[in-house]
């Protein structure tokens, strides 16, 4: 038995119809969605494989087991808000830093009770020497 829904008439319904956590578990661009607690509540695949972790394995976490904060005072949250468009230091499953550059968050309201951000790992670069993307 096929639950599938009926195929729309348009392409762009056709995207419409799509499961938004299908589609951000597709893509190869790190994402993290936080809650304003500082509960990470999804991240896709693509950012496990950056942090060295196998799918599900950070199921649960806080934002603050992941990213270096500068200030224990501060919250995490608080401060990707503040790191929008900067490189941040995130802790890989080893221990070391990876050094990732940071989007503003695709939920802009104020009042949204989510931030989902995308990542993109600049570490090879900075020991390389070479230029770092910078991104919003």
């Amino acid at each position: 038995m096929d639950r599938r829904r009926p195929n729309p008439d348009t392409t762009l319904g056709y995207l419409e119809q799509l499961p938004v956590l299908v589609l951000l578990d597709r893509l190869p661009v790190p994402v993290l969605a936080v809650a304003q607690d500082g509960l990470v509540i999804y991240m896709n695949r693509a950012f496990e494989h950056m942090l060295g972790y196998p799918q599900g394995a950070l199921r649960e976490c806080v934002i603050g087991d992941l990213v270096h904060t500068v200030s224990p005072p501060r919250s995490a949250v608080t401060e990707l808000h503040e790191s929008a468009g900067k490189i941040v230091a995130l802790t890989h499953r080893d221990g070391s830093t990876v050094r990732a550059a940071l989007s503003r968050s695709t939920l802009e309201r104020h009042d949204d009770p989510v931030m989902l951000v995308c990542f993109q790992d600049v570490t090879e670069q900075l020991w390389g020497g070479g230029s770092v993307p910078h991104f919003e």
